[in-house]
């Protein structure tokens, strides 16, 4: 059986990036998926749902080089499991763990620089990062460090 899931949300950490023990690149970050809607008084109500995604080989360097903390993406992936933890206040929490096959930028960091500046032109200094990554999930689970 195979299922998978699409997310759209804003990432909630920088990526972390380390290797495997035989030198695979992989990273981690956090997502966070918002949902809003109205009441039945008309107020608006909101829910954030939080994701841990793993991302392997070329998805996880470009994911190290170009995202950010804050940075909008699309993930499509498949659910692990979830992960129980407690908050501060005692609270348990849980966040689903989900390997991404497939990640799309959402938005673009340089864009959004040279709105602010004033300058929509292209600059040779960066290079934008790619529209989306789609790497086939890892077949060889023997790499997988944990």
């Amino acid at each position: 059986m195979y299922q998978q899931i699409t997310l759209v949300g804003n990432l909630g950490s920088d990526p972390e990036m380390r290797f495997t023990p035989s030198g695979v690149p992989v990273a981690n970050f956090s997502l966070a998926v918002n949902k809003s809607w109205a009441n039945a008084q008309g107020e608006r109500q909101s829910k954030t749902t939080w994701f841990r995604i793993t991302l392997w080989r070329k998805q996880a360097e470009l994911a190290a080089q170009f995202l950010k903390k804050g940075r909008r993406v699309l993930v499509v992936g498949e659910v692990e499991e979830a992960s129980v933890w407690t908050d501060r206040e005692g609270t348990p929490r849980a966040s689903l763990d989900v390997t991404a096959q497939f990640v799309k930028f959402m938005d673009s960091s340089h864009d959004e620089e040279a709105a602010a500046d004033g300058n929509t032109s292209d600059s040779d200094d960066e290079a934008p990062p790619p529209s989306n990554v789609n790497v086939p999930p890892m077949a060889d689970t023997e790499e997988i460090p944990f």
